[in-house]
């Protein structure tokens, strides 16, 4: 079949290969090779002018902050990688990380690639069977976790992990191996392909899967972070997203660090006097966050805001779900600023479509591809998935919506699934890797996120993706979040059906509903939700997003099955 035509260099004519760009500023390994921890904080510590800069502030739970510089960084982390030497770590066994966005997760997350070994962050709000699945899953055989977590999570489930061989805790005991430790321990050599993340994928439809990427995924987090997030070395830079996710670990760690800028992290649950203290007194320059996060602020009202100095605030950008347009909108009466939006996944290992920090913002868009990435837009078959025929499936050109593919080829594109190459293959087709995400494309190249392809409901001959109808009810004025699902109808297959939460102070009436019901179809016609219920909230995978299926299982009266292992991989 014929390759799509809006490809990265017809969507920005103007941009340079971003990928050669960032391999030509990243130093490799003396004597050949390339370790994201190198990129990320040995070669900064090399240079006298930058070892003394401060690559960490980390917020405790007293507000309090801890810094770490560069210099200091590297040093930790090579002894960090000495005592790996000593456990008998061997260049690419799985090394876990259970452990919050604290110094000693930072100083074990580089000294594993250091060591050559595969680092493997677990989300620390987990229980003990989604930890046990995830550890057998990934054939891991060290973990670092605090005392309290490996008490509350690891040690219910200890005797039915053999293959876990240690399990190191941090704290004096730690410290003092540390102490002990090679300081000039040298990078094991890695090269691009080496095995360097393994990232646990969401196990919202089924078991989790646990995506490997290579170290050669650094180009990808660099260039990206420089031309999409417009990342600078003297920026203070906060990502909120937890490191147990591709997205804390791609752009809460390496992509920061390895750009030479400040990285703000908060170990404290979310709070939002809180977080816009830390906006405030850390002078956060760039800030990238969830839409979830966005809609609690909102739903809170401007005051909150406006008694903070958001000044040093430069850019907001956006990642992990879709982002309604109503939040932009929001954010830039209320903060001063619009919300970039970024799309991605744990496979693709770094953004592929933006509205880049220089771009005007359409709300509701996600954006374009990211130059060097040819994105294509797939016939849909019956069950929203790209329609392949003969091992072939068809481009539409133009405006179209269907399932969006990309080809392969960038940096930081998994390797595979981690013991499973039948998952894998069924990512691909056709010289495509298709994301399983529906998305409707406009003339002049921009992307909309529609749904996932399992998420489309099908009422009356219609295909409605739960975001677009979501994203409407968000725009009235009386509505904080909203969960939209289809409900079995003899007659029309499914009927829609929204969950609406509504904002701080707004009472929930039955005129309410009907004037709801009524905005909607003006706004939307014959896809409209045909009822809506007002409740008091939603329910929420642990990272943030509204989760349908639960949503599905109470209307229907289904059994909710074992939710500790939801979670949203952003």
């Amino acid at each position: 079949m014929a390759s799509d035509t809006l490809t990265a260099a017809s969507a920005r004519p103007h941009a340079e290969n971003v990928w050669a760009a960032a391999r030509r500023d990243l130093d490799g390994l003396p004597g050949g090779g390339l370790n994201i921890a190198h990129e990320a904080v040995d070669r900064h510590a090399a240079d006298p002018l930058q070892r003394g800069r401060t690559a960490l502030r980390i917020l405790d739970r007293t507000g309090t902050a801890h810094e770490l510089t560069y210099g200091e960084l590297a040093r930790r982390s090579t002894r960090f990688a000495s005592v790996l030497d000593r456990l008998g770590v061997w260049r690419g066994d799985r090394v876990a990380t259970l452990l919050g966005p604290d110094p000693d997760l930072y100083v074990a997350a580089l000294g594993i690639l250091k060591a050559g070994a595969v680092l493997a962050p677990l989300f620390n709000a987990f229980g003990p069977e989604p930890v046990r699945t995830r550890i057998e899953l990934g054939g891991v055989s060290v973990l670092v976790t605090t005392p309290e977590l490996y008490r509350r999570t690891v040690e219910p489930i200890r005797e039915e992990l053999p293959g876990l061989r240690h399990v190191l805790l941090v704290g004096p005991l730690l410290d003092g191996l540390l102490d002990a430790a090679d300081p000039d321990r040298p990078i094991t050599r890695t090269a691009p392909d080496d095995a360097a993340l393994l990232h646990f994928t969401s196990g919202t439809t089924g078991a989790p899967k646990a995506a490997l990427h290579g170290h050669g995924a650094v180009v990808a987090h660099l260039a990206t972070a420089r031309s999409l997030l417009g990342l600078r070395p003297d920026d203070v830079y906060w990502c909120t997203a937890d490191p147990g996710w591709v997205t804390g670990v791609s752009y809460g760690i390496v992509a920061p660090l390895v750009v030479g800028a400040t990285v703000v992290a908060d170990t404290r649950p979310f709070d939002v006097r809180r977080w816009y203290r830390v906006l405030d007194e850390q002078r956060v320059t760039l800030w990238y966050t969830a839409p979830t996060a966005l809609r609690m602020l909102m739903a809170r009202g401007a005051e909150e805001a406006h008694r903070h100095d958001l000044s040093a605030l430069r850019t907001i950008a956006s990642v992990g779900e879709p982002l309604n347009g109503a939040v932009v909108e929001w954010a830039l009466q209320t903060l001063g600023l619009p919300v970039h939006d970024t799309w991605w996944q744990t496979e693709t290992g770094a953004i592929m479509l933006a509205t880049a920090a220089d771009e005007e913002v359409r709300p509701g868009a996600i954006g374009r591809p990211v130059p060097g990435i040819e994105a294509a837009v797939l016939a849909q078959g019956p069950d929203g998935r790209a329609r392949v025929e003969n091992g072939h499936v068809t481009v539409i050109h133009g405006s179209a919506q269907g399932e969006l593919a990309l080809r392969p080829g960038w940096p930081s594109l998994f390797h595979g699934y981690f013991g499973d190459p039948d998952r894998t293959v069924a990512c691909f087709a056709d010289g495509w890797y298709l994301t399983g995400d529906v998305v409707r494309r406009d003339r002049d190249g921009w992307y909309r996120f529609v749904a996932r392809a399992d998420d489309v409901i099908k009422t009356a001959g219609h295909l409605v993706g739960p975001f677009e109808v979501e994203s409407c009810l968000m725009r009235h004025p009386a509505v904080a979040e909203a969960g939209v699902i289809g409900v079995p109808d003899p007659a029309a297959g499914a009927l829609v059906k929204a969950f609406v939460v509504l904002r701080a102070g707004v009472e929930p009436t039955e005129e309410l509903q009907a004037e709801l019901l009524g905005y909607g179809r003006r706004e939307l016609g014959a896809v409209a939700p045909r009822a809506i219920a007002l409740v008091p909230d939603l329910p929420h995978t642990r990272s943030g997003k509204v989760m349908r299926r639960l949503l599905r299982a109470r209307e229907l009266g289904l059994p909710e099955g074992d939710l500790s292992t939801l979670e949203n991989p952003s």
